[in-house]
């Protein structure tokens, strides 16, 4: 598992590198406090650190000799890559639809298909076949990961459109946008907790349905009692939170039979 982690440690920093040395005038107006907006690192050091990181992401992969961690390394730096460089054909984050695909995509890759592929084939030497709880995992998951990608732009609508960029956030507002996000949250678990109902598997059954319904509950009572739509700081704590129920839900998805 270490194999897989440490290359992507150096990943995940071209991730979000790539992006802050792409967004560099947003980020003055959205997030002034960051090292490139700030003006802490001159916007050459910024594009050495991050193609170092990049390369030695690659070099550690390369070593390990695993192909879906090396092709998770593309496939993740890629499309976070043609998501921020504004070139011709590339920044698809000007568009709601290939922002949100891309997000999603990089994250599904980096999180689940990689490391389950990694382990499965390359550690354990066996056939990539996609038990129950896999299946079941990709898209609660993949749900999640899409509601990340869209509520990551919540909190920086101003910046957004000072730069022209055309989010769902700014397109159909920030209330549509948060109780869309809700919504798919809550379908979801809807899915989750009717496949648990299906299980042939009693003790899966019960747990499956009963953790579900209980974040259900859970989730709803956050949007209603602990977001508040007008403030910066609430909405980005809201897009963390997203993160703890990935978090949660690769814990439940153990239980699924």
């Amino acid at each position: 598992m270490f194999q897989y982690m440490v290359p992507f440690f150096f990943t995940f920093q071209f991730i979000v590198g790539v992006n802050q040395v792409c967004d560099i005038e947003i980020d003055m107006i959205n997030k002034p406090d960051l090292p490139l907006a700030t003006g802490e690192y001159s916007f050459t050091f910024g594009v050495i650190l991050v193609a170092l990181f990049l390369l030695t992401s690659l070099g550690l992969a390369w070593m390990v000799g695993s192909k879906p961690l090396i092709w998770s390394i593309i496939v993740a730096a890629g499309l976070m890559a043609v998501y921020s460089i504004n070139l011709p054909l590339l920044r698809w984050k000007r568009s709601a639809i290939l922002s949100v695909l891309s997000n999603a995509m990089s994250m599904m890759a980096s999180f689940h298909m990689g490391p389950f592929l990694h382990m499965k084939t390359f550690v354990l030497k066996k056939a990539a076949t996609f038990p129950r709880s896999m299946l079941l995992s990709c898209f609660v998951v993949g749900c999640l990961y899409t509601v990340i990608s869209i509520s990551k732009d919540l909190a920086d609508v101003e910046g957004d459109k000072a730069a022209g960029l055309k989010t769902l956030a700014i397109r159909l507002g920030v209330k549509r946008v948060f109780w869309l996000c809700i919504s798919l949250i809550q379908m979801a678990y809807g899915i989750a907790i009717t496949m648990g109902a299906l299980s042939p598997v009693l003790w899966s059954k019960i747990v499956t349905v009963l953790t579900h319904v209980i974040m259900v509950l859970y989730v709803w009572n956050h949007a209603v009692n602990s977001v508040d739509l007008s403030s910066k700081d609430s909405l980005q704590s809201f897009h963390m939170f997203m993160f703890k129920l990935v978090t949660v839900e690769c814990v439940l998805v153990l239980f699924v039979r």
